[in-house]
């Protein structure tokens, strides 16, 4: 199962979503992000329009997970280095590797990471 993790920022849209899922490479069976995220409409928007599930990761899986880059400001705010990477990693499941490291939308608001888990 592929599964693309996104971060975003607080009023990021649709398309940003859009253009940083692509970036990253698309075809996911499944969408995530953290749990704080939740409330925002704009993901669940963005899944519904994909027709793709979308779990929502608690803060003490995405601090287990090893990500490729390490944001400062990630770190601090989420206990991880990349909400995107993070995200996608634990919902893709144990053993599960990440296809890169995260990508950004053209205007920065929103990473997307794609991570596969051992199953396919």
């Amino acid at each position: 199962m592929k599964v693309a993790g996104l971060g975003f920022r607080a009023g990021a849209t649709k398309a940003a979503l859009n253009d940083a899922y692509l970036a990253a490479g698309g075809g996911a069976d499944a969408l995530a992000t953290s749990s704080h995220k939740s409330q925002a409409a704009v993901v669940s928007e963005f899944a519904r329009d994909l027709n793709l599930p979308l779990l929502f990761i608690d803060s003490g899986d995405l601090t287990a997970q090893s990500t490729l880059t390490h944001s400062p400001r990630q770190l601090a705010q989420f206990g991880t280095g990349s909400v995107a990477e993070a995200a996608a990693l634990a919902a893709a499941g144990p053993q599960a590797s990440l296809l890169g490291p995260r990508s950004t939308s053209p205007c920065g608001m929103a990473t997307a990471a794609i991570a596969q888990g051992p199953n396919l």
